[in-house]
């Protein structure tokens, strides 16, 4: 089954998840967000905007590959695949 990381910036706001080995089931990336999104309510809505896009602030990537499809989340996680999620840096 996948594993998913993140950046210890999104363990502020989901604290429960901080040192935890998260593994969900394989699937689309849509289904991946859902997943974490049962252990951390709230967190497809930090994720994603309200039409269900990924939001420009984060990135995802599967297995070090840049998610493609940001809009549906179509992209699919490998059994033993890994989820990389991490805000953009920006400004200046």
């Amino acid at each position: 089954m996948p594993r998913v990381e993140m950046t210890q910036h999104l363990y502020r706001f989901f604290p429960h998840l901080k040192g935890q080995v998260i593994i969900v089931p394989a699937g689309s990336v849509a289904e991946v967000l859902l997943a974490i999104n049962d252990l951390a309510p709230g967190f497809t809505d930090y994720v994603l905007d309200e039409r269900g896009a990924l939001r420009r602030h984060v990135n995802i990537s599967i297995n070090n590959n840049m998610l493609i499809d940001k809009v549906k989340l179509t992209d699919r996680i490998p059994e033993d695949g890994t989820v990389y999620i991490f805000q953009s840096l920006s400004g200046g």
